[in-house]
This record gives C-alpha cells, sequence and structure tokens, in this order.
C-alpha cells in the first residue's frame, strides 16, 4: 500500500491518510442527505436518488485515487443539482416538458462532451478565454441560486403575488409588474420555517468554532429537535425500511435519448457542461495547490490532467447511475488540511461513501428544514469567491453583476452565464475600440460563445 500510493515519497502515512479521508467525508456527507431532497422535488424517487449518490461517491472517489493518486472526493454537486431539478420544474409550464429520464440523458451527454474536451486539450482553451472576475462571478451566482432555493424549499421565504387583472393559474409563468408580486419573510408558526433558522445558527456556530464536518453535525441536530418536537415520527418514519441497500430499487441507465433529440435540449446540456468545466477546475488546481503539487508545474499539471479524466468519467458514469452531474468538491481541502497528500485519503473517503449505503434509514428520517439549512450555508461558501471580482472596472463590474443577479432572480443558471459572457464581449470590444486603457482580451472563443447565446434566445426563447 504504501509503495503503490508512494506515501513516503510524499511525507505521509497510513494512518494520516485514512483520518484525512474521513474527514473529507465527514464534511461532504451532507449530499447524501441533501441530494434525494432536491433531486426528489424534480420526480426522482429518493431511496434511488440516494443509492446513485453514495454509489457515485464511492466509485468515482476510489477510482480518483487509484487512477490519479490525488486525495480529492467526488460526488454530485451542488448548484448543478438545483439546476437540474429547477429545469425539469420550469419545462412544466411550457409546451415542450422536460421529464426527469431526459434531464438524466443530458448530463450524461454533457459527460460525453466532457471528456472529449478533456483529452483534446479545448477545456484548457475555454479557461483562458473566459476572464478571471467572469469565472468568479458564476460560483458566486450559484451560491445565491442554491441559498434562494433553500429559503424557498424552508419556507423562509414566500412569494405573494396581487394580480388584479387576470387569475394566476397553477403552475404556468404569469407576467406579473413589480407590485404585484412581492417577496416576504414567512411566518414563524410554520415549523420548517424555525427549524431551518436553528439549523442554519447551529451550523454557523460550529464553523466558527472551526468543527470538522459543521454541516453535518447541523443536518443532525436539527433532525434531532425534529424529533424532540415531533415534527419528525421516527417509528413511521422506520417502517418497513431495509438497512440493506436494494439496488432493484436503483434508477440506472434511465435515459430518453429519443426525448432529448425531439425536445431539443443543447443550451441544458452547453450549461451542464459549462459550468462543471469552471467549477471543477478551480477545485482541482486550489487543491492540489494547498496539497503542495503544484510546487513542479509540470507534474502539477499532469496530475490535475489525469484528475481531470477521472471526473469527466463521472459526470457520465453519476448519470448512469441515476443522478445529477458528479464533480470534484472542493469540501476534499479538509482532509488535505488534515494531512492527505495521497490518493490513499480519497480511497478512504470513497469506501466510506459505499458504506453509508447502510445507512438509508437514518438519513431518511432527516426533514428538508434541515437540507434547507445545509442549502443556505452552502451559498455562503459559495459566495466567498466575490472578494476575487474585479468590480472597479466596469468592464469586468458589470458582466459579472448581471451573471450574479440573474441567476437567482431568473432562476436559472444558464441565463446568469449567458448574460455575463454577451455584456463581457460587448463591454471589453467597445473599450478596446475606444482606445480605453487595459486592452481587454476578447479570445475568439468567447466571440463565438456570444454569437451562440444570441442565436439561442432568438430562435429557442428564453421563458423559463
Amino acid at each position: 500500500m504504501g509503495s503503490f500510493f508512494r506515501l513516503k515519497e510524499h511525507g505521509t502515512n497510513v494512518r494520516t491518510e485514512i483520518m484525512a479521508g474521513l474527514t473529507t467525508f465527514m464534511t461532504m456527507a451532507y449530499i447524501l442527505a441533501v441530494n434525494p431532497g432536491i433531486l426528489g422535488t424534480a420526480g426522482l424517487d429518493g431511496y434511488s436518488v440516494f443509492l446513485a449518490t453514495a454509489l457515485a461517491g464511492g466509485i468515482f472517489t476510489i477510482a480518483m485515487g487509484l487512477f490519479a493518486n490525488f486525495p480529492v472526493a467526488l460526488a454530485p454537486g451542488m448548484g448543478l443539482n438545483a439546476y437540474f431539478a429547477a429545469t425539469v420544474l420550469a419545462s412544466k409550464a411550457t409546451d415542450t416538458p422536460i421529464s426527469p429520464s431526459m434531464a438524466l440523458t443530458a448530463v450524461f451527454i454533457s459527460g460525453i462532451v466532457f471528456f472529449i474536451l478533456t483529452i483534446t486539450q479545448v477545456r484548457q482553451l475555454l479557461i483562458v478565454a473566459i476572464p478571471d472576475s467572469l469565472k468568479h462571478s458564476i460560483t458566486v451566482g450559484i451560491g445565491l441560486f442554491i441559498t434562494i432555493i433553500g429559503l424557498k424549499n424552508s419556507g423562509i421565504m414566500t412569494v405573494g403575488v396581487e394580480n388584479t387583472v387576470t387569475d394566476v393559474p397553477k403552475g404556468v409563468f404569469t407576467d406579473v409588474l413589480g407590485f404585484e408580486s412581492v417577496f416576504h419573510m414567512g411566518s414563524l408558526e410554520n415549523s420548517s420555517v424555525y427549524l431551518t433558522l436553528i439549523g442554519v445558527l447551529l451550523i454557523a456556530v460550529l464553523m466558527v468554532l472551526r468543527v470538522p464536518g459543521a454541516i453535518l453535525f447541523g443536518i443532525l441536530g436539527v433532525t434531532l429537535i425534529a424529533i424532540l418536537t415531533g415534527d419528525v415520527n421516527v417509528s413511521e418514519g422506520l417502517k418497513g425500511q431495509s438497512w440493506s441497500p436494494d439496488f432493484s430499487k436503483g434508477n440506472f441507465w434511465d435515459f430518453d435519448f429519443k426525448g432529448v433529440m425531439d425536445t431539443g435540449l443543447i443550451s441544458i446540456i452547453a450549461t451542464f457542461t459549462f459550468v462543471e468545466l469552471f467549477d471543477t477546475f478551480g477545485t482541482l488546481v486550489g487543491t492540489a495547490n494547498r496539497a503542495g503539487y503544484m510546487k513542479d508545474p509540470e507534474k502539477g499539471k499532469k496530475l490535475v490532467g489525469k484528475a481531470m479524466l477521472v471526473d469527466a468519467v463521472g459526470v457520465s458514469g453519476g448519470a448512469m447511475l441515476g443522478t445529477s452531474t458528479v464533480t470534484a468538491f472542493v469540501e476534499s481541502s479538509a482532509g488535505i488540511a488534515q494531512g492527505g497528500r495521497t490518493g490513499l485519503t480519497a480511497v478512504t473517503t470513497g469506501v466510506a461513501f459505499l458504506a453509508a449505503l447502510f445507512l438509508w434509514p437514518l438519513i431518511s428520517l432527516i426533514p428538508g428544514s434541515a437540507t434547507a439549512a445545509a442549502l443556505i450555508i452552502v451559498g455562503v461558501l459559495m459566495v466567498q469567491s466575490i472578494k476575487e471580482i474585479d468590480f472597479q472596472d466596469m468592464v469586468y463590474a458589470i458582466p459579472s453583476f448581471l451573471t450574479i443577479a440573474m441567476m437567482p432572480f431568473t432562476y436559472n443558471i444558464a441565463n446568469g452565464i449567458s448574460f455575463g459572457i454577451v455584456a463581457y464581449v460587448v463591454l471589453a470590444t467597445t473599450a478596446n475600440l475606444a482606445g480605453k486603457k487595459g486592452g481587454y482580451k476578447v479570445h475568439w472563443l468567447m466571440w463565438v460563445l456570444a454569437i451562440l447565446i444570441i442565436a439561442r434566445y432568438a430562435f429557442i426563447g428564453s421563458q423559463g
């Protein structure tokens, strides 16, 4: 084991690696409860999503450890699972509804595209083409997108509609004036609201105290409070539940290629690919740098390249198992901080995910208010990237702001990315033509993306 993972070369040992792997698992185990809750709103069975989440986290994290010898864990990513659910739900109000099977097919295809982009080095070209401020704004926007989902699912945020002209049909997009639709604070008499607020406070305190696995412990704490207050009935919740995983209930290879072709989900596939592209790159490079691999640029680049291949395979593989996009988790840095330096850390985390397959009866007791609190806190973590955006330069500030604002307020990640790219191309080109200082770089690929985005809205439409 020591020679396979080259432990001595990396200045570590088996005990340190195993403890680091368990630390990583504790910090990201919340996804086992949160992912079924989010994808469940899109029509997927909660238990099948749990199976897919645990299997994907286990299989592809172990693959990362064995193939790349890199201490990074993978699992269905936050943000893209929310986009997955929102896409399916939003489509119900249109003439071309999207089923969960079609959305999984889109994820599968995006994984193939992602793999091709990786082996052809186009992935690196895209990363160079997008300005850094815009990359960070995508992360911030997704953070707010996740937060608004947490607020909405918990009942903390409600929407009041007062339309005096026409009735508002259920499940249909309705254009109303600003004063006719207002966001409100939910009622504190609602148990889901106060449990979520307690959860946010509990997780926040644990984070301030730097407790590893703060989000997971916060979720468990809220679940315990919900049991004590009678909001969760343990006997009812455990009735008929089996501790052994039932793979016959898995949602494996549930694809609808014909539906994808008939509906035309090009923009959705592109969004899955695009967001995963930057999310993974930032996580892999950041963790590699923290682990000390980037001290030798050549070795570091080679390592990240291997990790990117595993990540790309994980996207399609996760869809085959029945879950949204699988990606590298930034929480892996917790294990690295504990001394994890090799793939043994990742293998340990992966084994822990597979062991979690036997914990469904406990996870099924977790109320939506607990996972909503986790979503809000994850939003806090993602918004931290805002400090990397240059808001002093309007060429970067305006596209970045549009990216951030459009994601939560139009309830669509793709809209934010689209507005940001087009705005940057227009403003940077205008500044260059006017001879402004700075010489803003507009990569030719940005022009291609801007044209494709404009064509998409012109010919396909934008609602939803």
